[in-house]
C-alpha cells in the first residue's frame, strides 16, 4: 500500500489540490490499480503577457521600477549579460523563442523563460517559486531548465 501511495505521489507535481486527491483515495482504500478513472493535473489557465509585462517594466524598460544594482543583485549578473544571454539561447534554441500556440494565444516570451530558468539557478529555489511573478508553470520551468543545460 506504501509503494502505491509513493508512486502515485511521485507521478504528480506536488500541487496541493493534486496532493489531497493522492492522499483522499489512499485514505479511501483506492489505488490506482483499481481505479478507472486517473486524476489528472488540472490546467491552470496563467496570463503570460500580465507575467510579461510586469518582467518588462520591473527591470527593462527605460526607467524600470528596479534600477540597475537591484537588478545585478537579484540576477547576479548585469542587464546587458542577462540580455546577451537571452539573445544566444534563443537564437540557438527555437524553444525559447515565443510563438502562438495552435488557439492563437502567445506563449512565454523568451524573456520569461530565461528568468525563471537563472533565478532557479542563482538562488536555488524550487520550480513553483516563479509561478506567481513570471506566470510560468512548474513542468514548463522544468522543461526550461532540461532545454538550457541541453545548450550550455
Amino acid at each position: 500500500m506504501a509503494r502505491i501511495f509513493f508512486q502515485k505521489l511521485f507521478t504528480y507535481l506536488y500541487s496541493e489540490d493534486e496532493l489531497d486527491v493522492v492522499l483522499n483515495d489512499e485514505a479511501d482504500g483506492q489505488s490506482s490499480r483499481h481505479c478507472a478513472n486517473h486524476q489528472r493535473r488540472k490546467f491552470v489557465r496563467r496570463d503570460h503577457i500580465q507575467g510579461q509585462e510586469c518582467l518588462f517594466r520591473d527591470y527593462f524598460v527605460e526607467n524600470p521600477v528596479y534600477p540597475s544594482n537591484l537588478f545585478r543583485m537579484r540576477f547576479w549578473m548585469s542587464r546587458p549579460l542577462f540580455l546577451r544571454i537571452l539573445n544566444e539561447v534563443s537564437s540557438y534554441e527555437p524553444y525559447f523563442v515565443q510563438i502562438r500556440d495552435n488557439a492563437g494565444r502567445l506563449s512565454l516570451s523568451s524573456m520569461q523563460k530565461i528568468t525563471a530558468t537563472l533565478r532557479m539557478l542563482a538562488y536555488r529555489i524550487t520550480v513553483d517559486f516563479m509561478d506567481e511573478y513570471i506566470c510560468i508553470g512548474e513542468s514548463t520551468t522544468m522543461e526550461n531548465l532540461k532545454k538550457f543545460f541541453e545548450i550550455i
